[in-house]
């Protein structure tokens, strides 16, 4: 087998798989800015063998670094016992990583009531919340509220949740009933529950990722959950960026400042869940929302495998094994101080939570930023005109870190031309 990968991958250039690529794949993400070939850790090598610092980890998915043995290990284990069985049967290790997500979801303890349904991605995780929502409301409660700058997935369900006309325009018309809130506004999410036609859900990012690491402001978790519970409405979390230790906690919500202390009804998670093997979730904590699904009213056929779940279960472990959380708010404190103080004039501030983290930029040049890193050996998002994503493993040294601060000024010199 490792004749057949090696073969594969052959020592062709960048210009070549480039090429090849263009004639293969549809013509969804353009060119590929670079062709990887190999991982390690914190680092990724391209086909002309540079070397890069990856800041971004897949887009906030490989939290455990690349190649990382636990996992490894684990995923080849679980797939040369028992790879797939579809969900006409269950599996120990789909039924432990079930129960350590509904541990791990509540800031404080497992309500019984607590279910989950497997699936795997994020969007998956999100197009089945969206069902639950509509299983709720029914005809008597047809709206579901989201906020402006949302980002929840682009299948037809969770794109009308999405907010940006951009990924809408092309694909309308879309499931109707969902209406976008001005972002972090208490007094137009009061009047929306106020507003004739009952809500059967609110659906909330605690930090707002593609819309440029913005978190909700603090309080607005809190009453959304008084509004939601006084309504009758599901309040929903989509933790799929956030969750699994991203920002330092299990999930966003879990920060006292962020959440205060609620239980939502569901969350949704994914991206780093399986440390980069595919795998999501949509967590069921309260038993209004948990008993919503009955048999035959939604599916999967790969979500809650034993390989995911076993990588699932591996990343966990290592995550909890190796105290992560306390590193990526350490280290997510390290970075966002040495950018903070970078004092260069194209740095406006920087916002974010643990290894979340938007570098605001005072002009648009988040793009030429981005290229201008990358060809420095780092790995960025321009996830906005005037802001630059950062979301790197979990695993991310101090000494890494500020390998990029250190580059720093001179990529946003190079922008700046």
């Amino acid at each position: 087998m490792s004749e057949l990968i090696a073969g594969v991958t052959q020592s062709l250039d960048q210009g070549e798989w480039t090429r090849r690529y263009t004639g293969a794949l549809m013509n969804t993400f353009g060119p590929p800015q670079r062709v990887l070939v190999r991982g390690e850790g914190c680092y990724v090598w391209d086909a002309d063998g540079n070397r890069y610092l990856d800041l971004l980890a897949g887009i906030a998915v490989n939290s455990l670094g690349h190649a990382h043995p636990t996992l490894t290990g684990a995923i080849s284990a679980q797939l040369g016992t028992l790879g797939h069985v579809s969900n006409f049967f269950a599996s120990p290790v789909q039924i432990t990583l079930a129960e350590r997500l509904t541990e791990l979801t509540c800031a404080g303890p497992r309500p019984e009531a607590a279910r989950v349904f497997l699936t795997n991605s994020g969007t998956e995780a999100m197009e089945a919340a969206v069902k639950l929502a509509r299983r709720h409301g029914g005809a008597d409660r047809p709206r579901i509220l989201a906020l402006e700058g949302a980002f929840h997935g682009r299948s037809m369900g969770a794109l009308a949740l999405t907010h940006k006309p951009a990924y809408r325009e092309p694909f309308e018309p879309l499931p109707g009933g969902v209406e976008h809130l001005p972002f972090g506004d208490l007094r137009a999410l009061e009047e929306a529950f106020a507003a004739p036609g009952q809500v059967a859900a609110l659906v909330l990012e605690p930090i707002q990722g593609e819309a440029g690491v913005r978190p909700l402001p603090a309080g607005y978790l809190a009453a959304a959950r008084e509004l939601t519970t006084a309504h009758g409405a599901l309040l929903i979390l989509d933790e799929v960026q956030t969750g699994m230790g991203r920002t330092g906690t299990w999930m966003a919500h879990h920060h006292p400042q962020v959440g205060g202390g609620i239980v939502p009804d569901a969350v949704a998670v994914a991206k780093g869940l399986g440390g980069g093997f595919p795998v999501g979730a949509l967590i069921t904590l309260t038993e209004a929302a948990a008993t919503l699904f009955q048999p035959g009213q939604h599916g999967t056929t790969f979500g809650g495998n034993p390989v995911a779940a076993a990588a699932a279960l591996a990343t966990i472990h290592v995550i909890e094994r190796d105290d992560l959380l306390t590193q990526v708010t350490s280290t997510g404190e390290h970075l966002r101080t040495a950018v903070a103080g970078s004092d260069h004039p194209l740095v406006a501030g920087v916002r974010g939570a643990g290894l979340l983290i938007a570098v605001e930029l005072a002009e648009p040049v988040a793009a030429a930023a981005a290229q201008a890193a990358l060809r420095a050996g780092f790995i960025v998002n321009p996830v906005a005109p005037d802001a630059l994503r950062l979301a790197p493993p979990y695993v991310l040294t101090t000494e890494q870190a500020d390998s990029f601060v250190a580059a720093l000024p001179q990529i946003l010199n190079e922008a700046r031309q």
